[in-house]
């Protein structure tokens, strides 16, 4: 496995390192806090800015490269037959944390999000990342001792050990991948 992340992560302004599974040099893939579906991680530039225009091509070329790598193992380990990746540019655009992020969900013939049914979802409240991470970032300020209840029906905020135990699963599923890549056994 992997080793550890050393350094802190940002998603805009909230801490994200125990959700991030995966780094290069200019991007980093988290275990999402309220995923849509199963397997809906976010893939972000480590520099936060907004807008897509704002990355340099190097961060845009890495971005995507990355959105690719990470889909080939949600695909596997989601037993995925497509995907929904999607960036919402700009706050007009449904953004709801502004820093660049590119949503990634599997996808399976007849799974709940139903066709284009996920987008509505996306830029509806189920889709607010932002206000589910204010959420996160409040609790922990208050260190209450459970995780607060959402309204949102069936879809609830995980747990930092939930998402902590995701990203770790991912992490090591990442790894077999790149050893597969590189002609080792996995």
């Amino acid at each position: 496995m992997p080793p550890p992340i050393a350094k802190a992560i940002h998603f805009g302004p909230f801490l994200v390192t125990s959700q991030v599974f995966h780094t290069t040099p200019f991007s980093f893939a988290l275990v999402n806090l309220k995923p849509l579906l199963p397997g809906h991680v976010l893939i972000c530039p480590h520099r936060s800015t907004p807008r897509l225009s704002q990355l340099t091509a190097a961060e845009i070329a890495d971005l995507f490269q990355t959105v690719q790598l990470v889909s080939r193992t949600l695909t596997r380990v989601y037993g995925a037959s497509a995907l929904n990746i999607s960036v919402q540019d700009g706050a007009d655009a449904g953004q709801s944390v502004a820093h660049v992020h590119a949503h990634i969900i599997p996808r399976r013939a007849g799974d709940e999000g139903g066709g284009d049914r996920v987008y509505d979802m996306m830029e509806g409240e189920q889709g607010d990342v932002g206000r589910a991470q204010r959420e996160l970032e409040e609790y922990r300020a208050r260190a209450r001792p459970r995780f607060p209840k959402l309204d949102e029906g069936s879809r609830r905020a995980r747990s930092e050990s939930e998402m902590r135990k995701e990203a770790e699963w991912l992490k090591g599923e990442m790894e077999k991948d790149a050893r597969e890549r590189r002609g080792g056994n996995v």
